[in-house]
């Protein structure tokens, strides 16, 4: 059975996010969050605190144990951008996008129901 989480409008570049997401896939739930709590990077704590939510959800919805848990899918999806301006040189402007991304983790017990 499968059980996903979803962050969305996270405030961090989705390309930045998907360095980390690429580490947790296919690993154990638990390992996979031991591992994001030993990174030093804002992504590592976005991402974690989505995992921690997908094994919330398994555990209460779907009373499965969080042991069986394996990562089977960690995406980074483009979320919406914001345009910004700020003062540049001789009274012009420079452009500033801020991106989002929206994080989605599926997780798997490996049983097909």
């Amino acid at each position: 059975m499968e059980v996903q989480a979803l962050t969305r409008h996270a405030r961090m570049s989705p390309k930045k996010m998907r360095e980390v997401s690429r580490l947790i896939q296919g690993r154990k739930a638990a390992a996979a969050a031991d591992c994001l709590a030993l990174i030093p990077r804002k992504s590592a704590r976005l991402i974690a605190k989505t995992l921690k939510s997908a094994i919330a959800n398994a555990e209460n919805n779907n009373n499965l144990s969080a042991d069986d848990l394996t990562v089977k899918l960690a995406i980074i999806e483009n979320g919406p951008v914001l345009k910004r301006f700020k003062a540049g040189a001789k009274g012009s402007a420079k452009p500033r996008v801020k991106r989002m991304a929206h994080i989605r983790i599926v997780l798997s017990d490996g049983k097909n129901n």
